[in-house]
Parts: structure tokens; sequence; C-alpha cells
């Protein structure tokens, strides 16, 4: 029986991630890093793919599950009617080679267990060759990838599978170990489990209690945060989207994407949820991160990058995975990288604002990388592109990619006035000011009363919650007001929002997708901004009851299923969760902290009379 995605946990080691099955079964991990090839890849295939499970036989054997508090280490519960077995799953934070660490003690009574570990690496289909070092050793090797079991309990080996059978009485435990390294190293250490085990927590705990956002919403928050800890690359501070590929917006589809990878979208909101948190370090290697990954020639600036900044994120598809569900194709890399997408300037320029504002420092070639992109956006804001969601269709002129370059040319003046950095801040004035009146005259629509995807278009898109946040209208603009009324009208399903309709969309691909989790925590930010108190903290407590019973959101939510859809977990759902849980907390706000409106070169009230398109 297939699980759904919901029921899946995650360990890590800030260098690679696997998913952990409530029953026991390990069903995805890339090694070494999150975006390798995967050794089990049962998520999107079947066992015969790999997998590693320790769990019970029984079918009526009842399953809890839970983190230690304030860590990463997974603890999983198997009851039978003839006793209990307490399973740990824990990845220690890396130090060389890449472990991955299971105990498994009977804590009452007797219980039978069972045990499988199948190895395959490049996505499931390369069977590698096993050998036994010694009765407690395994070694299996194919090509430049080394994987050692190390186990305390027997197992036996036939087919190009290891197995076993455990009759636990109480009190006995055993310890499992497996470790990668190139093949053409010797064997990886063999750490201590128990010793791994207690460094592991304290390593979490001491991490987790540096959290500075208080409130009702701390357990959550934390929980979160650990989540995008975990999701960060340690040697760059690069932080994946997801540690997934190809899990469906809707189950049976073909919208499934490679998520294993770092956005330049995701850089204010992960700088203010990490500055905001008191994670400054983290803060700081994510900034340089994107420096590093930015660098070069503007005109080159890419939408995402590889977790070391690589560029080539080459998309093909695996035939010889079946999909989550049978949703099909599994990808591997995301051709979306080549395409123009003008939001990704607004938000670098954002991020190193903000980053500067918040205490990160000055960064001399920051600014001159600033400036070398704000030289091209002049050139190309005015033409269309694909846009925030990536659509594969048709460019067009959308609004939120023309409101981000508005923010670039903004956040450049700010930053040049508060850090007196040099620039041409009153050409910047202006081209800030040619945006403005671009879009309120094109990306309004009189008829909905509100802002539209793009230009000319009666669609609706849950970006343009945001505008008031980026600072490109105040809140009480009635024309902010009727766009989040009409978003609501238009893209809310069940209480939550579609991120736009896909129905409506021509971007070549079959319509159905879940709602999108980010964009309903936005509209949380929205009511906030807009005085509806209640309905934001409604709404808040309602995303929260859709995380799994670890606190895990996915990218999507199908409200009619009543399950999590797309990868999972999703930085950009965690991201939102720890940002909108500071707006209402009253702690520190991302939202007001970067809808500061312009003062020096303000733009005309949007009151006066519509400014017309610019000539």
């Amino acid at each position: 029986m297939t699980l759904r995605i919901e029921d899946y946990a995650l360990i890590g080691d800030l260098g690679s991630a696997a998913l952990v099955g409530r029953d026991g079964s390990i069903d995805w991990l890339c090694w070494p890093r999150f975006d390798s090839d995967a050794c089990f890849s049962a998520l999107l295939g079947t066992p015969d793919n790999g997998r590693w499970l320790i769990g019970c036989n029984d079918p009526d054997v009842r399953i809890t599950r839970r983190y230690r508090p304030n860590t990463l280490i997974l603890e999983t519960r198997f009851e039978t009617d003839t006793g209990s077995a307490l399973l740990i799953d824990f990845m220690p934070p890396r130090q060389g080679d890449s472990h991955l660490m299971r105990i498994l003690t009977c804590e009452r009574g007797h219980i039978e267990l069972h045990g499988e570990l199948i190895l395959r690496f490049g996505y499931g289909a390369t069977v590698p060759w096993v050998t036994r070092i010694d009765s407690n050793t395994l070694r299996a090797i194919a090509g430049p990838d080394m994987v050692v079991l190390r186990s305390s309990a027997p197992f036996r080996d036939k087919d190009f599978k290891t197995s076993a059978d455990f009759v636990m009485k109480e009190g006995q435990s055993y310890n499992f170990s497996l470790s990668y390294a190139p093949s053409h190293d010797g064997l990886p250490a063999a750490l201590d489990v128990g010793a791994s085990l207690a460094h592991t927590e304290r390593y979490w705990q001491d991490w987790s209690a540096r959290n500075q956002i208080d409130g009702p919403y701390t357990e959550a928050v934390v929980r979160s945060l650990i989540t995008l800890k975990a999701l960060t690359y340690a040697p760059t501070g690069g932080m994946v989207a997801a540690p997934t590929t190809s899990l469906p917006e809707w189950i049976g589809g073909v919208r499934n994407w490679d998520y294993r990878f770092c956005w330049l979208r995701d850089a204010t909101l992960t700088l203010l949820a990490l500055m905001n948190a008191g994670y400054y370090d983290e803060a700081r290697a994510w900034r340089d991160w994107l420096l590093r990954a930015a660098a070069g020639s503007p005109n080159q600036i890419q939408i995402m990058y590889g977790i070391r900044g690589e560029r080539r994120l080459s998309e093909w598809t695996v035939p010889w995975l079946d999909g989550y569900e049978k949703s099909q194709p599994v990808r591997i890399g995301n051709a979306a990288y080549h395409q123009l997408q003008l939001d990704i300037f607004g938000e670098v320029m954002d991020a190193l604002h903000q980053a500067r504002t918040g205490g990160l420092g000055h960064h001399e070639a920051g600014w001159d990388l600033e400036c070398a992109l704000l030289e091209h956006l002049e050139t190309i804001w005015n033409q269309p592109d694909e846009g925030i969601w990536e659509v594969r269709g048709e460019r067009q002129h959308f609004t939120y990619s023309k409101v981000m370059a508005w923010v670039a040319f903004d956040r450049a003046i700010k930053s040049a006035e508060m850090h007196n950095l040099p620039g041409p801040v009153a050409h910047w004035r202006s081209v800030r000011h040619r945006i403005f009146r671009d879009v309120c005259a094109n990306g309004f629509d009189e008829e909905l009363n509100s802002f539209t995807q793009y230009y000319g278009s009666k669609e609706l898109d849950a970006s343009l919650l945001l505008l008031p946040e980026l600072g490109f209208l105040p809140p009480e603009d009635p024309r902010i007001k009727g766009t989040v009324e009409a978003v609501e009208r238009h893209l809310m399903r069940d209480g939550l929002l579609l991120r736009y309709d896909t129905a409506k969309t021509d971007d070549g691909l079959p319509p159905g997708e879940g709602v999108f989790l980010a964009c309903s925590f936005w509209l949380v930010d929205a009511y906030l901004m807009l005085g509806r108190a209640d309905d934001a903290e409604a709404l808040f407590n309602r995303l929260l009851a859709l995380r799994n019973d670890l606190g895990l959101l996915s990218e999507q939510y199908e409200p009619r299923a009543g399950r999590q859809v797309g990868n999972f977990p999703q930085a950009f759902s965690h991201l939102a969760l720890v940002n909108t849980a500071s707006n209402l907390s009253h702690y520190r706000k991302p939202a007001e902290q970067r809808s500061e409106r312009p003062v020096a070169g303000k733009e005309k009230s949007p009151k006066a009379a519509v400014p017309q398109a610019a000539g």
C-alpha cells in the first residue's frame, strides 16, 4: 500500500536527507548530496527500486511516532498485543562521511519485526555488487558509490537483498549504521551509534535554543526552523526548496518537478525568517551563497541554481520509475532554470537590502553586482516573462514581475540612502516611478476592482497579495482591498488559496493542482495588514492543522481528498509559516520590515488620478 505524502518524516545531516515512512521504511535518500542520484527510490517506484525497512508484520500493529523535542531525531513505536518496540532514526550532523543510523529496542513483552535493505543506485536502476566484510559488516559498490552496513543483528543476503527477522524480548536492542563513501576510498569510519545519538540530540537542542521568536506559535515555529536548517547544504549555505523530486501537485498528474535546488525568489523570506529567529550565521551563509550564485554577467542571472551554485540543471525523465501513485513523468533536473523571470531581480535586491538593514554587514562586491543588475534590468523590465510560477507557456507581462522590478529599484534607492552607497539615485527614482505608473495603468482592472495576473487579463494571482507587503501600495489603498477581495472570490477553495487557476492558464499542461500553502499564509499576512485580525488568526490556525503529526508541510494541499501533495517537506511553506507567525506574534513583523514606503522621491498618492502608462 502506498503511503500518503504526510505519512513520511524527514531526517538529515545538513548534506542530504531521507524520508522515513510511518511503517518504518526509508523510501527516499539521495547520497551523498541532496541532488545526487537516489539509492532509495521506493517513494517514486516500488520497494525493488530501493528502500530500508524495519517494521512489524502484524496487521493489527499500532504505530505512533514523534520527533524528540527540538531535534530531528525520529522515534517510531510499534505496539502489538504481545509487546512494543521503539525505532530511533537519525543522521548525525555531517563531519566527513555521511551516516544513517537506526536503533531498535524492545520496550515491553516480546514482538516480531522484519528488516529489509534493498540498495539500488542511480534512482533505482543500478544493482550494486555486495560483499560481506565480516559477520556484522556488508559493503555494496556500484561505480563511484559505496555504502556500508554495520549491524549488531544477524542478517542474510539473497538475490541482492539483505533481510532479517527479529523476535525481540524486553530490554533487547540492536544498532544499525548505514554509511556512504566514494567507492575509491577505504571503508567509512565506524561510529559508535549510542554516542552519535547523544551528539545529534545535543546539536539540535542547542541549535533550537537559539530561536528568538516567542509567542503562542513557538512549537510550530521551532519545528519549521529545524526543517529549514535540515534543508540547508552546510558547506555552501544554500537551501533546497525540498529534498524530493516529482511528488505530484495533483495525484496522477504531470506537474511533477525536481525541487532539490535553490531558488532566488526564496531569498528575502529566508533571510527574514533566519534573522528574526536569531540565526545570523545561517542568514549570512545564505546571503553569501546568493552573491556567489548570482555573480557573473547580469544578463545570465538565473532563477535557480544548484546547492553549490551550479548553473546547468538540465531536465530529463526516468522511465523506469512509475512515479508516486503512478504520477508521471518522474523528472530529474529542472528546465525552468533558463526561464526569464523578472521578479528575481527584486528578490535579490530586497534580500541584500534586508541583509544590510538587519545587521549582516556590508559586502563591497555585493553592491557592485547590484548596480550591474539594475543597469541590465532597466533594459528588460518592460519585456514579458514566464512569471513567478514558472509557467511553461507563452510569456506575458505578469503584474507581479513588474512590481518586483519596481522593488529592485526601490531597494537600491533605500540602500544607497541608508548606507551611504554610491549610485545614480535620482535616475533610479525616475525608473522606479516609470514602472509604478506602468503597473497602475496596465495591471489594474477597473471592472474587477483588482490587479490582475498579467496585463490585459481577467485572471487573478495569489502573488498579488504581496503588493502591500512589498511596499508598492499601502494596505489602506482601495485597490489593495479590492485585490484581496477578488483573490478570495476567485482563488479560494475550501477556505484555502490556489496560486492561480490552472484551468484558465495556457501553459501547455493539463489543469489540476492543490491549494498552494504559502499563498494561504500570504493571505493571513494580507488580513493583518488590512486590520482583519480575527480572519488572520482563524486562517493561520487552519493552516497549522494541515501539518502532519510531526509538524511538516508539503508544497500544496488537496482539500477534497484531505491530503498533502507536492514536494515534501517544502521550504517555501515553512518559510511562510515562520514569517506569518512573526507577524502574528508582534515580535518582529516581516510584512512591516519589507513594506516601508519610499520617502525621498515618493510616488504620487495612489488616490490621485490614475497614472498613465509610461510613453
